[in-house]
């Protein structure tokens, strides 16, 4: 996982190492970027300090001759680029520099396999896309190569490919060395090897793929357009024939979430973000920041199009911000192609550069020790997904700017873990073995363990009440009955429903009624969030938890919880939550005999 501390940007010029140089300025600031390119460029420079760790090596030496190949032996076509050499864009400079540089240091090996690029129209993709395939069929060194460019149809897949004949032709030295096959179109490039070795460069499609490609480059462009993973899956299979194939996707977003594209989007994501740790995955995903106007702001416009005024104008932006204004109907369109917005579709709710604020490990002895007020949440899984405990601490009970501390705890079946690993493309094995998760023994969370489990936690740390769902509530207290155990667990609806806990006398504007309900629940933990009100402790599980929160609103704006259209697991969000609920209730923060009720609930505990 990424630590959430700021990374150390060293002094380095762009003559020495442009990768990290844009990488400096762009966790700086003095480049703009979006989000994911700033998570990017922090996982660089983590990995330039972490990386020898687990056996990463940057080859600066191989870096930059890369990124010299692509201006030495390159032209590009077609208007006002027809001839010119292929100089590469900084922002391009750190992608392949980055591909290329990043090897294991055991084998000599490329790192990097899979390569996620999302950018706006008219920033460079084909042609970045068709310069890598060829590189990687002129100066990989691959004997035999095989490089496809590939789509679901083979006029898709033409496309690319046409791309790469035209650089091909506007080069002298390519031309020489280079046979195309065909006229018009041209099906294939040869390049025959010092060797002696032929190594071809051809469009492929899912529909023509029959005899089952060993690619050791797979280029996919556009793949928003994907109707599935049949062409990517395809590929992949043929990879296991080469030491360091290549596989690179790019793409305008999309607007489908049942998507491969989103699928690999969101991988992408969590890569950069660190949340998930996936070696050998390089991601590029270029988007907005909450907040920005792009119908209003032409600022924000360089973090959807990083060649702004190279590729693409700000004149031609103008123009086409005028089009979504004057053209509702047009406006989708052209915030997903030209501004990386994912039209229908939702964001992810909780921003993750405050979650990460909240982050900091919690002494469990401490809070033991001086009795601070313990409130809990709990979300009863299913026989075969998680559940989830969170307790929660007041530890400074100051009227409207209470200070929190959580921890939360996350069981799961053993044996169906690796398979729902695999499913959630989360590393669940590996969060179990460094402690974060406990894995049950059997197929099923069978809720007697569950129960003992619970037990030992709450006798250590004795919560004063547990908000949880009904849910699994009653066979649970079952079990607990029978193990001679009392717990104080409270009904918290997951819905829009209001559960009312009693009614406060003190209130100064007479009698009101005590409640949990979600929405509420949800409104106190995103401002303890966001108001840095709230320390949580570490766990990898959680964080993807917060990454995959969506929220369902109903006609008064009221939100809570959307697990079907979740990104991904949210168990620990839940009980979070409601944890968060049951510890801000408005007795226990801001009624007026809060002094005394404080005093009475640590002589308790």
């Amino acid at each position: 996982m990424m630590d959430s501390i700021d990374v150390v940007v060293p002094d380095v010029s762009y003559d020495d190492d442009p990768v990290t140089a844009w990488a400096c300025d762009v966790v700086r600031g003095d480049v703009v970027a979006g989000p994911h390119i700033r998570n990017a460029c922090r996982r660089h420079l983590l990995d330039l300090r972490d990386g020898p760790a687990r056996g990463l090596l940057w080859d600066l030496e191989i870096a930059n001759k890369r990124i010299k190949w692509f201006g030495d032996k390159l032209r590009l076509n077609g208007g006002q680029f027809e001839g010119r050499r292929f100089t590469l864009h900084p922002s391009q400079a750190f992608r392949v520099g980055s591909l290329f540089g990043w090897k294991w240091a055991e084998t000599g090996l490329r790192r990097f396999r899979r390569f996620y690029d999302e950018e706006g129209k008219g920033n460079g993709k084909s042609p970045l896309l068709a310069g890598i395939g060829i590189c990687m069929m002129v100066a990989d060194g691959e004997p035999r190569a095989e490089i496809y460019a590939a789509a679901a149809k083979k006029d898709q897949a033409q496309v690319l490919f046409r791309d790469a004949v035209a650089m091909r032709d506007q080069s002298p030295e390519l031309t020489r060395r280079i046979i195309p096959s065909g006229v018009n179109p041209v099906w294939q490039l040869t390049y025959i090897s010092k060797g002696g070795d032929k190594r071809f460069f051809k469009p492929i499609s899912a529909d023509k793929a029959q005899s089952g490609p060993r690619p050791s480059c797979a280029l996919c462009d556009e793949v928003h357009e994907h109707p599935n993973r049949d062409v990517i899956e395809m590929l992949e299979r043929g990879f296991k024939f080469r030491k360091q194939p290549l596989l690179v996707m790019a793409t305008n977003s999309g607007s489908d979430r049942k998507s491969i594209c989103w699928e690999e989007h969101q991988h992408a994501v969590e890569v950069a973000a660190g949340i998930k740790q996936d070696d050998t995955t390089f991601a590029f995903v270029c988007s907005l920041d909450e907040g920005d106007d792009w119908e209003n702001d032409p600022s924000c416009w360089v973090k959807a199009n990083p060649l702004l005024d190279v590729t693409v104008t700000s004149e031609y932006l103008q123009g086409v911000v005028d089009q979504a204004r004057l053209m509702p109907g047009k406006r989708n369109s052209i915030a997903r192609l030209h501004f990386c917005e994912w039209t229908q579709s939702v964001n992810a709710a909780i921003k993750r550069e405050a979650w990460m604020a909240c982050q900091a490990p919690v002494d469990l002895e401490e809070l033991v020790d001086k009795g601070y007020p313990c409130f809990g949440g709990l979300d009863l899984s299913k026989t075969r997904d998680f559940t989830a405990l969170t307790l929660t601490w007041l530890v400074d009970a100051t009227k409207d700017s209470e200070r929190l501390v959580s921890k939360t705890w996350f069981w799961s079946p053993a044996d169906t873990l690796r398979d729902r690993a695999s499913t959630d493309q989360a590393p669940y094995e590996l969060w179990r073995d460094q402690g974060f998760i406990e894995a049950v023994p059997g197929q099923r969370l069978k809720y007697a363990w569950l129960a003992k489990a619970l037990a030992e936690i709450c006798a250590r740390f004795e919560p004063s009440e547990i908000a949880a769902d009904q849910y699994g509530l009653e066979q649970l207290s079952e079990h607990l009955g029978d193990d001679g155990v009392s717990l104080p667990l409270t009904i918290h609806p997951q819905g829009f429903q209001k559960r009312v806990l009693e009614r406060d006398k003190h209130a100064a504007d007479g009698e009101q009624e005590i409640y949990l309900w979600m929405p509420d629940s949800i409104n106190k933990l995103e401002n303890a969030i966001y108001e840095q009100r709230l320390q949580i402790d570490p766990n990898p599980m959680l964080d993807l938890c917060a990454a995959s929160v969506v929220y369902a609103e109903n006609r008064t704006g009221q939100r809570m919880f959307d697990k079907e259209h979740a990104f991904g697991r949210i168990d620990g969000m839940v009980s979070l939550a409601m944890s968060m609920g049951m510890t801000l209730c408005k007795e226990r923060a801001t009624g007026p005999d809060l002094g005394s009720y404080l005093q009475d609930m640590a002589g308790r505990l």
